[in-house]
């Protein structure tokens, strides 16, 4: 789905874009995510960190939803929004929801991702996990999508 994006969405986007060539140049899968509450304060960003904590849940949005339950608790997060350099899994997109997040925004769709990278793919999209769910998540993007693949066309696996 395409949305008119804000100024406010494109920014925070950047950030996840950013900490996506962060996990790259650590050895990491390229992607990133960052949490934005209802208000629109940016309250954090994270990485991928499959290969650097050996953890194959170590997806951007996983290791973004658990350090935000730690450090600022599930209140946090209802309603808030995820922006993510690739279009959420299946696993992160549950954890989203379980955590409250009631928006995701993402930059490059699952098919940019397959075609950037390779590899396995789950075919199942973040909107599809999501359609439904109640309390309701909005699944938008792409936004900045070209940007977030030039990121991944970089990684050598």
């Amino acid at each position: 789905m395409t949305t008119a994006f804000t100024e406010q969405d494109t920014a925070a986007m950047h950030l996840a874009i950013a900490a996506s060539a962060q996990a790259l140049a650590r050895g990491d899968m390229p992607f990133g995510a960052t949490l934005v509450s209802p208000a629109g304060a940016v309250l954090m960003t994270e990485m991928n960190n499959q290969n650097t904590a050996a953890d194959c849940t170590g997806h951007a949005e996983m290791v973004l939803v658990r350090r935000a339950q730690k450090e600022l608790g599930l209140e946090a997060m209802r309603g808030a929004t995820v922006y993510a350099s690739g279009e959420p899994c299946a696993m992160c997109s549950g954890a989203m929801f379980w955590g409250g997040v009631g928006r995701v925004v993402y930059a490059a769709s699952t098919a940019q991702i397959g075609e950037a990278l390779g590899g396995p793919l789950l075919p199942l999209r973040a909107a599809g996990v999501v359609n439904g769910a109640m309390p309701a998540v909005t699944v938008e993007g792409p936004l900045l999508g070209e940007d977030a693949v030039a990121v991944l066309r970089k990684f050598e696996g």
